[in-house]
């Protein structure tokens, strides 16, 4: 064999070797990526799935909002406190659905009307919070998750599972 040809041969094993370890690469990249956003899925999901959320839910449910953020000081320091953690984790998940770490679809199948029907709820009292002191930034991404949510139920509205399956169980 002549020179040429071991450096022909040894030029495209180089070749073929760098192109093997691009793909990959590439592969493992994406298998990373998907398997973070399925541990993130999971780990929202089972935030949902705790007495502590429950009893969030139930409260955004029951409760007498202020009427006025001039009521606030007045009204009891627990539902305060609840009102306060509820509005953390739906900027929380409005921060994730904005940065694209969990899917809106997630969100549409576990939360779908309570994150609008919360924030409707919340909206005098967080303007009013806003305008007197508490900043522009007040819960801005739980509003945005909610106009997201919203926009979605009304330009494609989801039918319940079980209605969408043709096979039974």
């Amino acid at each position: 064999m002549s020179n040429e040809l071991v450096s022909l041969l040894a030029n495209i094993a180089l070749t073929l070797s760098v192109i093997v370890a691009v793909i990959f690469g590439i592969a493992q990249v994406r298998s990373a990526s998907k398997d973070r956003r399925e541990r993130l899925t999971l780990d929202t999901l089972r935030s949902f799935q705790t007495k502590e959320f429950a009893g969030l839910m139930h409260f955004m449910h029951t409760v007498k909002m202020p009427a006025s953020y001039a009521e606030w000081p007045a009204w009891p320091k627990e539902d305060q406190v609840d009102l306060v953690h509820l509005l953390q984790e739906m900027e929380s998940l409005g921060i994730l659905l904005a940065e694209r770490l969990i899917d809106i679809n997630l969100l549409d199948k576990t939360l779908g009307s309570f994150v609008t029907t919360s924030w409707e709820r919340c909206k005098p009292l967080i303007t009013e919070m806003r305008a007197d002191g508490g900043g522009p930034f007040l819960a801005e991404y739980f509003q945005w998750m909610a106009g997201q949510i919203a926009q979605r139920m009304q330009e494609k509205p989801r039918k319940p599972f079980y209605l969408t399956r043709n096979t039974a169980v």
